[in-house]
């Protein structure tokens, strides 16, 4: 991640963070997002993401855009790695479980997905690959814990 995208990205965050997990200005604002945290593939570091989401019963769903690039975006390796996730969202901070969604849920969540979010549509034929679709489901606290 550049200077400049790390910059923005903080910025979105520190949007979301003061107006109750709303992002209210520039080009994200009214857009669901959600901050997850991942641990790095190959370096076990935390590494956030800021992910535009659908719902899907209780879980959340992300799609591996990467804004239509050729290219997954590292946090789908780092899930797939390491599937024990952090979902922050309306200010609050819960444990989650990430999985990629295989067929035939994936097209039927894919669907839900771009219905929800129409700008997702172009994504698959500009990137020129599928894109992976994630199920974020949280994890219930531990009984007796």
């Amino acid at each position: 991640m550049t200077e400049g995208e790390a910059s923005f990205e903080d910025g979105v965050i520190a949007d979301m963070r003061a107006h109750d997990g709303v992002v209210t200005s520039g080009p994200l604002a009214g857009h669901p997002l959600l901050i997850m945290t991942s641990t790095g593939a190959v370096t076990g570091d935390p590494r956030r993401a800021v992910l535009t989401w659908s719902r899907d019963g209780g879980d959340y769903v992300v799609a591996g855009t990467a804004g239509g690039s050729p290219k997954d975006p590292a946090w789908v390796r780092n899930v797939t790695r390491n599937p024990d996730v952090t979902v922050e969202i309306a200010n609050r901070t819960v444990p989650a479980r990430a999985s990629i969604v295989r067929e035939p849920d994936r097209t039927r969540l894919w669907d839900r997905h771009v219905a929800a979010l129409p700008w997702f549509g172009p994504y698959p034929e500009q990137a020129g690959r599928e894109i992976p679709v994630i199920r974020l489901t949280p994890v219930p606290p531990k009984q007796g814990a």
